[in-house]
């Protein structure tokens, strides 16, 4: 605020103290007037010298409207209307993200590549906004930038610069992958005592493959194109790094490209890998022996040979507890297939633990999906008396028979007669509730092995994220740099939302975090001010998080600027 001395048509002068900002939208300045004060001559019967008293009132003024001491005083006219051109209200919960974004230096990395680039536009502003949206807002590239105006950012960059900072991105990936790691490293610990290991897929909205994209086994059954992603997460449930490959790749084979680069890069030391059934093949468990790693796989007890099924069933050896759970041991030698160096391939015999259990709530669990199985076999076959049913799904508990098993009676050769396979059903029954885990560790307790085993629920739930939250799919790019530098922004908006999680003490999940942060918004009031409507004890912690105070009601574009510059320190 500052004294204004405006020269009437009179020749007389006139005091008021007015108060100067700049209008959102267009940037022009303004000035508002917060007290007149009167005609000068006036004031100097008054005053000894009124122009130092009121220029020095006007800044007791600013003082202490900066300390909240004066209220604020808005006034609107009835026939205001909205600038189309003008976004009145922006979110500032992007302001969280930025935190984290900027405490792993992110900035620093791209600011540094940037120096020997040709470029006019910021890659570490195109990066920032792809994460940002990809959190808060998640869609298109193209839509990302036309949202732009949604966020109290200032950034300034052409829709066509979005497009070639990818291909850069795609060429920094694993420098920066690694720049993050070492950087989580340093401010948030690293546990790779253990390190989880899964496989899933994306699709593309398109008809026909490519050489990357690729028709394969759909974890959405979907049948257009997908690739697969190869993700490695450490102990505490933060991704460390992950791997495309083409869709048609069968999950087993990704195991070992990601561990190469995960021992030849990351420095890591031995490290027990643990995955489902899938990936536990002789090719990777002779892969994790050759190179001094552990693995704790699980093991199919249905498919397993006639020995182990035995083992199992058997009640010998286990331990019971009072809630029926049941658990055991043993040491076995076993032999995997594996590849010589010829080529061909060989069995080989290596130690191995088993370990048994029972669950009486995975049997209850299994019984119930079978029931609803078995139910909605029973509804196809009343739909389909006549035809063949493909065996997969619940179809798989219909058999088929060109003859009545009651009366022995022939079909019509063209038809078959289906019923619910119940030798099927009970051939099943027997394994539910039952789990077997193999593991290289031959002297880590029972309870250990388990635990570290039911910890793949936070890969699992981790690509949910993915998919739910960040919507990482479907993927309209069709450039494989362009796809790659994709999955990049969604791994590290992944990272961001998974260390706002341990900060807040996995207190919330990533849904509750990321509504709390898009509803932190503010819309403009009057005189550069904004009003933010949304508080709770999520925002709260959000707050102690990033060292902003989010519960002020008020805040100038000059405050809000002033938070969202903290979190780059």
């Amino acid at each position: 605020m500052f004294l204004k001395k405006d020269k009437r048509p009179n020749g007389r002068i006139y005091l008021s103290i007015v108060e100067g900002y700049r209008e959102p939208g267009t940037k022009k300045t303004k000035q508002r007037k917060v007290k007149t004060l009167g005609f000068l001559d006036d004031l100097e019967k008054e005053y000894d010298d009124p122009i130092s008293f009121f220029s020095e009132l006007a800044k007791e003024m600013t003082e202490a409207a900066k300390e909240h001491e004066l209220p604020l005083d808005f006034s609107f006219s009835r026939n205001e209307t909205i600038d189309t051109s003008t976004v009145l209200r922006k979110n500032l919960g992007f302001a969280v993200l930025s935190h984290f974004y900027h405490k792993l230096e992110i900035n620093k990395f791209f600011i540094n590549r940037q120096r020997s680039l040709n470029i006019d536009y910021s890659l570490n502003n195109v990066f920032q906004m792809f994460v940002y949206s990809r959190v808060l807002l998640p869609s298109s590239k193209k839509a990302s930038f036309e949202n732009m105006e949604n966020y109290f950012l200032d950034f300034n960059f052409h829709i066509n610069h979005i497009y070639r900072a990818l291909k850069y991105f795609n060429s920094y990936k694993n420098d920066l992958l690694l720049h993050i790691h070492e950087m989580v490293r340093l401010n948030y610990g690293r546990d790779t005592s253990n390190v989880y290991y899964d496989v899933t897929n994306y699709y593309f909205e398109i008809k026909e493959p490519d050489d990357f994209r690729k028709k394969g086994v759909s974890k959405e059954h979907r049948t257009t194109p997908i690739v697969q992603m190869g993700l490695l997460m450490d102990n505490s449930g933060l991704p460390i790094t992950y791997k495309l490959f083409e869709g048609n790749t069968n999950d087993s084979t990704t195991l070992m490209p990601v561990l190469d680069e995960l021992k030849d890069e990351y420095n890591f030391g031995r490290v027990i890998v643990v995955a489902d059934k899938g990936m536990n093949t002789g090719e990777n468990i002779a892969y994790n022996i050759i190179h001094k790693n552990g693995y704790i796989y699980s093991q199919t007890v249905r498919g397993a040979n006639a020995e182990l099924k035995e083992y199992v069933l058997s009640d010998e050896g286990y331990e019971v507890s009072s809630d029926g759970f049941k658990i055991k041991s043993r040491i076995v030698t076993t032999k995997i297939w594996v590849e010589n160096a010829k080529g061909k391939n060989v069995q080989v015999e290596i130690e191995q633990k088993q370990v048994a259990f029972y669950s009486p709530d995975y049997d209850k669990r299994s019984k119930y999906e079978r029931e609803k199985a078995v139910e909605k076999a029973r509804k196809l076959i009343e739909k389909n008396k006549n035809g063949k049913l493909p065996a997969k799904g619940a179809q798989k508990y219909i058999a088929s028979t060109t003859c009545d098993k009651e009366t022995g009676e022939i079909h019509d050769e063209l038809s078959d007669y289906h019923f619910v396979d119940r030798e099927k059903i009970a051939e099943e029954e027997k394994y539910d509730g039952y789990y077997v885990i193999v593991t290289s560790e031959l002297k880590m307790p029972n309870h250990e092995i388990l635990d570290a085993y039911r910890n793949l629920w936070k890969i699992e739930e981790t690509f949910k994220i993915t998919k739910s939250e960040l919507k990482t799919r479907p993927v309209y790019l069709s450039l494989k740099e362009h796809i790659e530098a994709h999955f990049l922004t969604c791994f590290v908006s992944l990272l961001l939302l998974r260390l706002l999680e341990k900060q807040t003490g996995h207190k919330y999940s990533t849904k509750v975090l990321v509504n709390a942060m898009n509803n932190i918004s503010g819309t403009y009031v009057d005189k550069n001010f904004y009003m933010f409507d949304y508080f709770n004890e999520i925002v709260e912690d959000l707050g102690k998080v990033t060292n902003i105070d989010f519960s002020k009601r008020f805040m100038t574009l000059g405050e809000i600027k002033k938070n969202i510059s903290h979190t780059k320190i």
